[in-house]
């Protein structure tokens, strides 16, 4: 009585645990248990293959009792000739008496038989079941999300990766997505941008970026409504993260002042995405079809005093469009920007190559040109 109650006890404690794993996973409960069921029979396959064919087996858990039968579906016969797949018609009518001749029937076979050997294949069987099927719910859940943001809790970190819980799922931010000098506390909060899901380490994992230039579209996105809505485009972003980031934005309707709308009241939007980003720098640009003033836009916080493109064909075939901009000798460092940063990513935003010089330059060429041009050069011939 007391082994038959332990039994009892110990079936309902299986359906508990598969409830709990399904539920800590975010695995549907009978998906799971399709898969442990997979695994019995997995298991009898690499326990029995080498002696018997059991290609014909099954397993079944009772999803209220938890009881586990394992069976195989053998055909009826007359007489048997194959004892492992066959049985004869007299046996067969004893178990089920609407049995007929060339049908098949369930025989049941001992769960002990599974031994202990065969216990550990079901096990690491169930095991990849359990991680297809998490796989199968992050694609599910992500496939959808692929460059989107999403929010996660920074877990721990090592040398290479910081590991992010995302929506019962982890994610890793390698080392080349996370901006340099940003501080990854356990516990702390951040947005992301979802790049792609993939296995690591044997489990389904999402990878994630603090560094795409995507990230800082997409949290314009989430911050200014007139984006979300379409009225407000963004055209270009470029981005050296951490450090400074230029967006160019268009309105499509008259009324909305597209920067003013990224800009938000007192600067609160796009001072909150400079706080999620860690304090990166962000100069909104209004974009121009006409190429000059996008570009002198582009060069802000400098003034500009004039802009000239040109579009050179390269000799592979590829267009090549260049800018020649003059500034102000007092704002040619501005333009510049530290370390060339402002220029070059200028350049990256308008898609042009810019060369810059000062006015000052500009009007020492145009007066040596002039000199040049105009230069008397003595006639050797003529008298002194």
């Amino acid at each position: 009585m007391a082994k038959k109650k332990q039994e009892e006890e110990q079936k309902e404690s299986v359906i508990a645990v598969i409830k709990e794993l399904a539920k800590e996973r975010g695995i549907d409960e009978e998906v799971l248990m399709k898969a442990i069921e997979d695994g019995i029979v997995a298991a009898f396959r690499r326990e029995f293959s080498s002696s018997k064919n059991i290609d014909n087996v099954f397993a079944e858990i009772d999803r209220e009792t938890g009881e586990i039968f394992v069976y195989k579906l053998v055909d009826v016969v007359e007489e048997v000739l194959d004892p492992d797949n066959e049985i004869s018609f007299t046996d067969a009518k004893a178990m089920d008496d609407e049995i007929e001749l060339g049908d098949q029937i369930e025989v049941g076979i001992d769960v002990d038989e599974l031994g202990r050997l065969a216990a550990t294949a079901a096990k690491s069987a169930i095991s990849q079941k359990v991680r297809e099927a998490e796989y199968a719910r992050i694609q599910s859940d992500f496939s959808d999300r692929i460059n989107e943001i999403a929010t996660g809790v920074v877990q721990r970190k090592d040398s290479r990766y910081v590991y992010v819980d995302i929506a019962r799922a982890e994610a890793v931010l390698p080392r080349e997505h996370q901006i340099k000098g940003e501080n990854y506390e356990h516990g702390k909060t951040m947005k992301f941008l979802v790049l792609n899901v993939q296995e690591y380490n044997g489990r389904p994992t999402i990878t994630v970026s603090r560094t795409h230039v995507d990230l800082v579209r997409k949290l314009f996105e989430l911050e200014v409504p007139e984006i979300k809505s379409g009225e407000v485009i963004i055209k270009s972003v470029s981005r050296e993260p951490g450090s400074r980031s230029k967006v160019a934005v268009y309105s499509r309707d008259e009324n909305i002042d597209a920067k003013g709308a990224c800009v938000g009241q007192r600067g609160q939007r796009v001072q909150e995405i400079m706080n999620e980003l860690g304090g990166e720098k962000i100069d909104i640009i209004d974009w121009s079809e006409d190429d000059a003033a996008f570009i002198s836009e582009a060069l802000q916080p400098a003034d500009v005093t004039s802009v000239t493109t040109s579009f050179v064909t390269k000799e592979n075939g590829h267009v090549e469009n260049r800018a020649d901009v003059v500034v102000p000798d007092n704002q040619y460092s501005l333009a510049i920007g530290r370390a060339g940063q402002n220029v070059r990513l200028a350049a990256r935003l308008t898609g042009f190559k810019i060369d810059i010089k000062t006015e000052s330059a500009v009007s020492e060429a145009d007066s040596r040109a002039m000199i040049d041009e105009f230069e008397v050069v003595e006639d050797p011939n003529e008298e002194a």
